[in-house]
């Protein structure tokens, strides 16, 4: 083979392998700017609104506010102190990747609520509780963007659903009635209950992060006219849309055996109500079922242009 045609495979595979670390580093560079502005955020919300209410989050990071309350240990002492079982869960349940990034998250967090200064935003006890949750939910948020975490209440959560029968999301809202129940006896009811209202602002800011408005819904649809409604998905909405072959039945006496195509496409909840609305002008008599779904990958799932 010519040394002409050897340098020039050469010279693709070296710059195929130089893209390869050029996309790779700038996405690290944007995770690691995710978790620097998901721990200025954090700290925000925890010392510009809470500390001065004695109002406090879920998980770990709530742990370790009630505990600040309780036995005046600094809370940048005890953050990282009470994530240390949860990095090392993390090293092994996940990788060392990501105790790497989530020990230098919390470490940065630890760092912020010493020195960073912040201000006092407001006396008045809601705007405290929703924009203290808020602006803590955006930090995690936005370090769980950065491919770690602030908290360490999900990985134990991850490991328990794991062994156990119990869902992720049934063992952190375990967790958190603890944690809010010894609010109510230490704090008082008065500010266990503004905690509530700030750790559903955080979730809620967290749930909008992750997901966003494009949070994927789908939609099961049999009917008698699936070949208006899917005409009407595909090119209407610039959906995707997949047929299935079934067979209807019901009753004891009623029809027991008819071919029928059932539809089956995934959308947006914002697109929900549109749809529903189109498909019951199109035959009132569609049955239409619904379900969340957490993530989708490959497929028809971004909405192509329809101009």
């Amino acid at each position: 083979m010519p040394a002409f045609f050897i340098s020039s495979i050469l010279s693709n595979q070296l710059c195929l392998i130089l893209s390869r670390m050029k996309k790779k580093l700038w996405r690290e560079i944007k995770n690691y700017f995710l978790i620097l502005l998901g721990i200025l955020s954090a700290g925000m919300g925890i010392k510009g609104y809470l500390l001065s209410s004695h109002f406090i989050d879920g998980g770990v990071t709530g742990i370790s506010m009630l505990l600040n309350d309780i036995l005046n240990i600094p809370l940048y002492i005890l953050i990282p102190a009470i994530n240390v079982p949860f990095i090392i869960l993390g090293y092994y349940q996940v990788g060392l990747k990501f105790a790497i990034k989530t020990v230098i998250a919390i470490g940065g967090l630890a760092l912020c609520l010493a020195f960073v200064r912040y201000p006092d935003v407001t006396p008045d006890k809601l705007l405290t509780a929703l924009f203290g949750g808020f602006f803590i939910g955006l930090g995690m948020g936005l370090v769980m963007r950065g491919e770690a975490v602030l908290d360490g209440t999900d990985i134990a959560a991850l490991l328990i659903s794991k062994n156990s029968s119990f869902k992720i999301a049934d063992v952190i809202l375990v967790v958190n009635i603890v944690i809010f129940s010894a609010a109510a006896f230490f704090l008082g009811i008065e500010p266990a209950s503004y905690s509530i209202i700030t750790y559903f602002a955080a979730s809620k800011t967290i749930d909008f992060l992750l997901h966003g408005l494009e949070e994927y819904t789908g939609v099961t649809i049999i009917s008698d006219k699936t070949e208006a409604i899917q005409q009407f998905i595909v090119d209407e909405m610039g959906r995707g849309i997949t047929v299935y072959a079934g067979e209807k039945g019901f009753g004891k006496h009623g029809e027991s055996s008819k071919a029928e195509k059932i539809l089956f496409t995934v959308v947006t909840r914002l697109e929900i109500s549109k749809l529903q609305s189109l498909v019951i002008s199109i035959d009132p008599e569609a049955f239409i079922i619904q379900h969340s779904i957490n993530e989708v990958y490959g497929g028809r799932i971004k909405k192509r242009a329809l101009h």
